[in-house]
């Protein structure tokens, strides 16, 4: 039996790792030079940086795929649990840092705004209790078959749907939650883990910050892309084989069946057909002629980014591995992403300095900042002003709150933007995550792993079923796999 896997994403590859496991002889082509998707490296002027995600949790869905291939997961792959997890800049010079010790992170909470430590304890609490509820059912698989349904998981979930809170947004959960509006931004953000609107996803996703707070937050050994490199070792190891700068150009069907792929003009077949390509670009440009799902291709993409790669010569010790700095004011930056499809002038940015737990990082006394606004996806915006305006109102910001001048330091810099992460990875609008999560029924409307119509066609990845960011990527990949052998669709 064969299977080709369109797209080398983390989805793609472990996907590839699943159905080799099986006994499949695999085949994953590429369009870019390299594997990885999102999730890449380069070093420029002696700094390194992590070109995408740069936060890892649930590490163990990286080593179920050693260990399943009969592997020792430290052998290829190793991570460090971080001590602590952000470091918050609000505009008033209030600092918070959070630490992965849960009751240290209420006490520090408590201290710095005043709120309750029971009010932080529960909330994180209510976090682990619906990921507990929820991952079973709505995560690890598939939502859009009816064996899904007939188990006691999935009944106990029903019978406890209102604990999802999804007619409430994220935002007025965390107000009816907290005192603090500091606390109240804190927790609003976790919604941008998934490219959305605190003021308008639901409250459901207030299960993000359990993965952070009560199952840890890791820094993997050599930088994130050491999970790409790890991964394709082993799938290399279990006998996939890897056709880089090699793009799929349509998806062959035959009597209702994905019957293999057309690359460079020529015909590869297949028993099975994965693309992990964004699941809208996968119909538009794979599969043309076969019916368009248009109520799911409809959906309004997540946000997107746009990242300043910034060597530094100069270090800063009171930044950390991870640091917010907040906008003043958080429901007009969401005005601008959603509704305006603009960036204001008062971003929140995200700075992570991968050298602060690894020095080769960066030359010595230097620091590289992977510096990071929400952006929205593409819709024909003038790029170039918002780039140089963004950059200044950047560097405005972060010498302001840091109490010391940014631009002079800056000796080094790359620049990304949504055009360049849909020009790169295939991303439909350059968007982040596929679809938003801006309605209460955003995770029933993203795309199954299967092709209803098309036997033996599925999909992985963060455009489709359960959704963006590594773990669930990492789900979806368990998802199709655990689907090709039932064979159910």
């Amino acid at each position: 039996m064969k299977a080709i896997i369109i797209g080398s994403g983390i989805a793609g590859i472990a996907t590839a790792i699943r159905l080799s496991h099986q006994g499949f002889a695999v085949h994953v082509y590429e369009s870019a030079n390299g594997p990885g998707g999102k999730i890449n490296e380069f070093v420029q002027d002696g700094f390194r940086f992590d070109a995408g995600p740069s936060l890892l949790t649930l590490p163990s869905l990286i080593d179920e795929l050693f260990t399943l291939c009969g592997k020792r997961p430290e052998d290829y792959f190793r991570y460090v649990r971080l001590s602590k997890i952000n470091k918050y800049f609000f505009e008033d010079g209030t600092t918070l840092e959070a630490s992965a010790d849960v009751n240290a992170f209420a006490e520090e909470v408590n201290k710095v705004t005043g709120e309750p430590l029971v009010h932080v304890l529960n909330y994180l609490k209510k976090s682990e209790s619906l990921y507990r509820l929820t991952a079973p059912v709505f995560l690890k698989q598939s939502l859009h078959l009816a064996s899904s349904y007939l188990n006691w998981p999935a009944w106990k979930a029903f019978l406890q749907l209102y604990k999802l809170d999804a007619s409430t947004s994220l935002h007025t959960r965390n107000e009816h939650s907290f005192q603090s509006e500091k606390v109240v931004q804190l927790f609003d953000r976790y919604a941008t883990y998934n490219g959305s609107d605190p003021f308008l996803a639901p409250a459901t996703l207030k299960v993000i910050p359990h993965l952070e707070f009560n199952t840890g937050a890791y820094f993997p050994v050599g930088g994130m892309y050491q999970v790409i490199h790890s991964l394709c070792k082993l799938a290399t190891e279990m006998g996939v084989t890897f056709h880089f700068n090699t793009p799929v150009e349509k998806i062959l069907i035959h009597n209702k069946s994905a019957a293999g792929v057309l690359v460079n003009k020529k015909e590869d077949t297949a028993d099975v057909v994965v693309s992990n390509a964004d699941v809208k670009n996968t119909y538009k440009k794979l599969l043309p002629d076969e019916k368009q799902p248009g109520k799911i291709l409809s959906q309004v993409p997540s946000t997107s980014a746009l990242v300043f790669y910034w060597g530094i010569n100069k270090t800063f010790p009171n930044l950390e591995l991870h640091n917010i700095f907040f906008s003043a004011d958080y429901k007009r930056e969401f005005d601008y992403l959603t509704n305006k499809r603009q960036v204001c002038n008062d971003p929140t940015i995200y700075v992570n300095i991968s050298s602060k737990v690894q020095a080769a990082d960066a030359p010595a006394g230097c620091e590289n900042w992977f510096t990071m606004i929400n952006a929205p996806y593409d819709s024909g915006q003038d790029w170039k002003k918002i780039v140089s305006e963004s950059r200044s109102a950047i560097i405005e910001k972060l010498s302001r709150m840091l109490n010391s001048t940014i631009r002079p330091h800056i000796v080094s810099e790359s620049i990304l933007t949504p055009q360049d992460i849909e020009n790169r990875t295939a991303s439909y609008l350059g968007a982040l995550y596929g679809s938003s999560s801006n309605n209460r029924f955003a995770a029933f409307l993203r795309h199954k792993n299967f092709s209803s119509g098309i036997r033996n066609l599925y999909f992985c990845g963060g455009s489709v079923h359960p959704g963006g960011g590594i773990p669930l990527c990492l789900l979806s990949a368990s998802i199709v796999s655990d689907l090709v052998r039932k064979r159910k669709v």
